[in-house]
């Protein structure tokens, strides 16, 4: 069920979830990465999925929301890996079109310096890029990229992109306690995100638990020299650790609903029971999930959270 939601999005509002790639098929392997340790690290672009049969689960998704009188502020390319790596995500885009709602993706950069991705990127209303460091060493330490990537050829190919686009342009900053966030890394970030002038740059600071369990989260000092270190650069800053709250909405089978999003989207405890309040086989659902271990259990800073079993997930798409 690659199409999901609509999901509470603290930069998108409503969005309409798209999954394109299988599960944590990517080309980093993040230390902070909320879905876990990656699975298949490529940077090798192939198809996952046939555009036509998106764009009907897109259609029937949108009806079924016009009926339960739902709206959308977006159509979110948000999947398991890196949405680039998919080498139809312009055909996609350009087909999706048709449904008259803004389009936005959430992509990590790491493709940035292939021409082809760049304007296949160019295709979205909103565009959101991660920039975690502005040096190799940091890049290397907290991203952990695919062998066969090149730092200075991403930060090339941020410039050209960023010179060129047309729609709204955000960046994103994972902030790690110990890692990259002092003064020095701080002010490198700020003059790499100046030269590429976002609409907007978000920080933040792991919410949900991380593939790595020596991740700290950063105080709200550290928060706030960051934000006023950005800001010195003219930067427009945005903290994104607010909790995006609990409205996830439920379309089609309760069980394939459920499954796509936790697949992205790790829910605390309080937002899984609201969701499946009112299915009648909620309680039946999630007991079956978590005895099949299509579900995981996990704590991070007092909370409780509900996770997709990503491993058991691609084992059984292989």
């Amino acid at each position: 069920m690659p199409v999901f939601g609509p999901v509470p999005s603290r930069r998108l509002g409503r969005s309409l979830g798209i999954n394109t790639i299988p599960p944590k098929v990517c080309s980093y392997a993040c230390r902070y990465c909320q879905l876990g340790q990656a699975l298949t690290m490529t940077t090798e672009r192939r198809p996952f999925y046939a555009t036509e049969d998106l764009v009907d689960e897109v259609a029937r998704n949108l009806k079924r929301l016009k009926r339960q009188e739902e709206t959308v502020d977006y159509l979110a390319f948000v999947p398991d890996g890196e949405p680039t790596l998919d080498i139809g995500l312009g055909e996609t885009a350009r087909a999706l079109k048709v449904f008259s709602i803004p389009l936005a993706v959430i992509a990590n950069a790491s493709l940035i310096a292939d021409r082809t991705v760049r304007e296949e990127l160019s295709l979205f209303d909103w565009v959101s890029l991660k920039v975690d460091a502005a040096t190799e060493g940091l890049w290397r330490a907290l991203d952990r990229p695919h062998g066969a990537l090149a730092f200075e050829a991403i930060i090339d190919g941020l410039g050209i992109f960023s010179a060129s686009y047309g729609g709204h342009l955000e960046t994103e900053t994972m902030l790690v306690a110990g890692r990259n966030d002092g003064d020095e890394a701080l002010e490198d970030l700020a003059s790499l995100l100046a030269s590429m002038a976002p609409s907007v740059c978000r920080l933040s600071s792991p919410t949900r638990p991380p593939a790595c369990g020596d991740v700290t989260c950063c105080d709200e000092e550290r928060l706030a020299a960051a934000t006023a270190i950005l800001r010195g650069k003219g930067l427009d800053v945005r903290l994104l650790n607010a909790y995006e709250g609990n409205d996830f909405v439920r379309t089609g089978d309760t069980r394939e609903a459920l499954l796509a999003i936790l697949s992205v989207h790790p829910m605390r405890e309080e937002a899984l029971s609201l969701f499946l309040a009112d299915a009648k086989d909620g309680t039946a659902v999630l007991r079956r999930a978590l005895e099949e271990k299509d579900l995981l259990i996990t704590s991070w800073r007092g909370a409780t959270f509900y996770v997709r079993n990503l491993r058991k997930a691609a084992e059984e798409r292989r």
